[in-house]
């Protein structure tokens, strides 16, 4: 009876740590607010949600031995800061307005998930008249920032904190590293090498409004959207 009590015990505490490692907070800027005795992440006011499913031998390129996705983003207006950050797996968090990419619907229910590492890369292409496939193969990519695990993320179910957060400021002045208009793209994989699969969550945000932010696993798709 006691050992039917530890297992019953033991499978609650899964179970309800299971559904809290999937509550997402909403995303905090680098701007604190002190409100009473706590000092917040005042939240960023543009979000783009994009749900997908990342599956072995899919990878967009190989990087120090690592196999790379990669998620373009076309931002039409100089931005003061980017926020990035990516958790798998998706399991029961609720988001609105996401794009929900076709794979994600067909494995949606997939419990497959990695230990996500992410990049926010900027090219060299500023205008989208210029962007396409070969643009974008050929472009200059500069990497702003990365981030393998984030505290401030939903622990995953092996109880780690292996999910991704990174916020990026813009260095005015800078003709690499500031926030202009222009295709960008974030690049994910897991922390050690081989194989990313499971489904994820990832989303770009801004402190102020971004009209015309556009949001992509592909180039031809991105395109479309344009």
């Amino acid at each position: 009876m006691k050992i039917k009590l530890v297992v019953l015990s033991v499978f609650t505490f899964c179970c309800i740590f299971n559904a809290e490692a999937q509550k997402l907070k909403k995303f905090g800027s680098s701007v604190e607010k002190k409100i009473g005795p706590k000092t917040i992440k005042v939240p960023y006011t543009d979000v783009i949600s994009y749900l997908g499913y990342a599956s072995t031998g899919n990878e967009d390129a190989v990087v120090d031995g690592k196999k790379f996705h990669y998620i373009y983003i076309w931002v039409p207006a100089v931005a003061p800061e980017l926020g990035v950050r990516m958790l798998s797996p998706v399991a029961k968090t609720k988001v609105k307005n996401a794009i929900s990419s076709e794979a994600y619907t067909e494995n949606a229910s997939s419990s497959d998930y990695f230990d996500t590492y992410i990049t926010l890369e900027r090219s060299t292409i500023f205008k989208k008249e210029d962007i396409s496939v070969d643009a974008a193969k050929n472009a200059t990519w500069t990497q702003l920032a990365s981030n393998d695990d984030s505290s401030e993320m939903p622990k995953q179910p092996s109880g780690s904190s292996y999910n991704s957060l990174l916020r990026y400021k813009s260095e005015i002045g800078s003709p690499t590293k500031a926030l202009t208009a222009g295709l960008y793209r974030i690049g994910f994989t897991t922390y050690k090498t081989g194989e990313v699969k499971g489904t994820f969550l990832a989303e770009v945000a801004a402190p102020v409004k971004l009209p015309g932010v556009v949001m992509a696993k592909t180039i031809e798709d991105l395109k479309k959207e344009l």
